[in-house]
């Protein structure tokens, strides 16, 4: 039997436990302005569901379902967290979706998810077709290798994440007070900010807008950290 590989993610900084979940297929790139303003505020966990940014880039691809995501999420929160502890998480986009599944499997250790435009789009009316068209739109010719010496992050998210996450359809009523549906401004009347405002309303959590759209986190890396700091420890003062 082929042995898992250990969980791959970064830490930096101090303070309560922030775990981001970055889109795409999970590669943190463009991070690291975000993760330094959040580092100050939180003890930062950077989550890399597959590895890209630890080696694994170009190598054979495991770990393509949501649940593979949110599971190995669970474990890195488990070895991260004191006993009894719990953790604020942000993902984005396909992130999201994995922050979703996350909160649904294992409640007792989240203090608040923020789930930023999660591409949950199985939960619109016409979700269908809103789904193939959005597969329509990434997923055309010249896509980027996923595998080898060529492969790129985009090539694995297009080879690997984008038809399985997209078809997940979260289904549970997030705990009280615990989750928040977010969308860019720059995203008003786009598909995903309907989608985020569908899904917060299904789910049972808040919706909220931050700076941005769909990139927030690498196009307004500040003031994205800063109104995710805000959020959070706002929400701590109100549990408390």
């Amino acid at each position: 039997m082929t042995e898992p590989l250990p969980d791959a993610y970064d830490v930096r900084g101090s303070g309560p436990v922030l775990l981001l979940v970055p889109g795409g297929a999970g590669h943190p790139m463009g991070l690291g302005p975000l993760t330094e303003r959040l580092s100050a505020r939180f003890t930062v966990v950077t989550y890399d569901p597959l590895g890209l940014a630890h080696g694994r880039l170009g190598l054979p691809v495991a770990g393509r379902r949501v649940a593979d995501w949110s599971e190995g999420a669970h474990r890195v929160l488990e070895t991260v967290l004191p006993a009894g502890g719990s953790a604020y998480v942000c993902g984005t986009s396909s992130g999201g979706i994995a922050a979703l599944d996350l909160l649904a499997r294992h409640p007792h250790r989240l203090a608040h998810v923020v789930a930023h435009e999660p591409p949950c789009v199985t939960l619109l009316p016409d979700g269908a077709e809103r789904r193939a068209e959005l597969i329509g739109q990434l997923d055309g010719p010249g896509r980027p290798p996923a595998e080898g010496a060529s492969a790129t992050p985009m090539g694995v998210f297009l080879a690997h994440v984008l038809r399985p996450f997209t078809a997940h359809t979260p289904a549970f009523t997030a705990p009280p007070g615990r989750l928040t549906v977010a969308a860019g401004t720059a995203s008003r009347g786009q598909l995903l900010h309907r989608t985020a405002e569908v899904t917060a309303g299904r789910l049972g959590g808040a919706f909220a807008e931050f700076p941005g759209g769909h990139l927030g986190t690498l196009d307004h890396p500040l003031e994205f950290a800063d109104r995710l700091a805000d959020m959070f420890l706002s929400s701590a003062r109100t549990s408390a």
